[in-house]
């Protein structure tokens, strides 16, 4: 994948592709400059960073997506080919290499640290290698793998919060790390797709991370904030400080979740529970709410059924208790991720399903803390229609195509790290002593 990036880089286009439950969009990026690359033209650790703009862009209606996860994968190819074929056709170019993100997938996050005695005079990128190998990989189960792996924080001798300890000086250096796992078969299925669009993959993404990355400003990422990203199929959770994320989970619900609730509870179809939901839906109820009435259509062919009516508190009454049971679940996650020792509390809601009326209020209330409504940062050449708060997802991708955090394997883990019967382990050998 690290070969397919740098293709991407070196061409100058790559295509940004966020495969969600009731959506998947395309923004099609041409990169200004391939950034800061390694002796051999690699994107060395602690990268670079590129100048982009937006050229093209193209949503479509997401299917054979359930959950953030694949279920069907000749609907997903067909929903993903007409995206990325709306996107290279306004900027008028053939795209390769896609960067792709996904919900879902059952994320487990891990804190894992290590420390080494220092060999050299002052820190290289060998030392910082030996010590990102050094840290102690718990079990984290079969059928498992490993989408992030990123150093948050470094520490010379007694000196902490180093976000680059290559060149200073010291006796021992530490790190601290955060691993993201996630189900395997999940990242294999989004690859399959991607693979049988002709196309190929360059980087893989979660989708909490990437929205954290749109929907926060800058002092929020390094004072502690929660992104809350508010999805069709679920809702991601992430936990930033210090601009690295330390935390990341899924609530297997979302918007979707809350369409199902008012077709059910109003006996329409979800195309019409839908439009229901946006055009009137909300969370608070208030006295007017009882004499606004809403035209229910259907083409049932009896008459009386499709002449019903609504009051806007019924709509109400069916989506409030799910949207508070999504806030609840995201209440325990962040619990669970010890959310309220962080300096700053900051929740930041995102993702379509954030644009409910009154949704901020009742977040506040149930999670306790400031919360505010994000939407994500302007980038160059983005239309209009894509930059409110569902968009947050493929506008962090894009962020974080050209701006790359460090991942575990840019670096050039020593040879002894690899398992045993590794080529690779074998091949360095060769090189280093012959």
């Amino acid at each position: 994948m690290r070969n397919m990036r740098k293709a991407a880089m070196q061409r100058g286009v790559v295509a940004i592709l966020d495969v969600g439950s009731s959506k998947i969009s395309c923004l099609v990026l041409r990169l200004d400059s391939t950034g800061d690359l390694g002796d051999e033209g690699e994107i060395g650790s602690l990268a670079g960073q590129s100048g982009f703009r937006v050229i093209g862009a193209a949503t479509t209606r997401s299917r054979g997506v359930r959950f953030g996860e694949i279920c069907a994968m000749q609907e997903t190819e067909r929903a993903i080919r007409t995206a990325l074929q709306g996107a290279q056709k306004m900027a008028g170019i053939r795209v390769d290499h896609v960067i792709a993100c996904f919900a879902g997938a059952e994320p487990r996050s891990y804190g894992l640290d290590a420390q080494i005695a220092l060999e050299g005079e002052a820190v290289d990128e060998q030392d910082v290698a030996r010590v990102l190998a050094a840290c102690d990989v718990p079990d984290y189960g079969p059928g498992r793998e490993v989408l992030h792996a990123q150093p948050v924080n470094f520490a010379i001798d007694h000196r902490s919060g180093l976000g680059d300890p290559r060149g200073q000086l010291g006796n021992a250096l530490s790190v601290d790390m955060h691993m993201l796992t996630v189900d395997g078969s999940a990242v294999q299925h989004l690859a399959h797709c991607i693979k049988r669009c002709d196309l190929e993959l360059a980087g893989i993404a979660s989708s909490a991370y990437v929205s954290g990355i749109a929907a926060l400003v800058e002092d929020e990422q390094e004072l502690g904030a929660a992104c809350i990203d508010l999805g069709g199929g679920s809702t991601g959770v992430s936990i930033f400080i210090k601009k690295h994320m330390i935390y990341a989970d899924t609530v297997r619900m979302g918007g979707d979740h809350v369409t199902g609730d008012i077709s059910m509870g109003l006996q329409v179809p979800m195309a019409m529970a839908e439009r229901i939901k946006t055009m009137h839906g909300g969370v608070h109820a208030t006295g007017m709410d009882d004499r606004e009435m809403i035209e229910i259509g259907g083409d049932t062919g009896d008459f009386e059924h499709d002449r019903r009516t609504a009051s806007r508190a019924e709509v109400i009454g069916i989506m409030r208790p799910r949207v508070e049971e999504i806030l609840e679940e995201v209440r325990v996650r962040l619990d669970a991720a010890g959310f309220d020792h962080l300096p700053s509390q900051q929740i930041v809601l995102t993702g379509g399903g954030s644009q409910i009326p009154g949704m901020d209020g009742l977040a506040s209330r149930i999670l306790g803390q400031q919360v505010r409504l994000g939407r994500p940062l302007r980038v160059h050449g983005l239309p209009q229609a894509a930059t409110g708060p569902a968009f947050a997802s493929v506008v962090g991708l894009s962020l974080f195509a050209a701006h790359p955090q460090d991942e575990w394997w840019d670096f050039d883990i020593p040879a002894e790290r690899y398992p045993h019967r590794s080529l690779k382990r074998a091949v360095r050998w060769f090189r280093d002593n012959w």
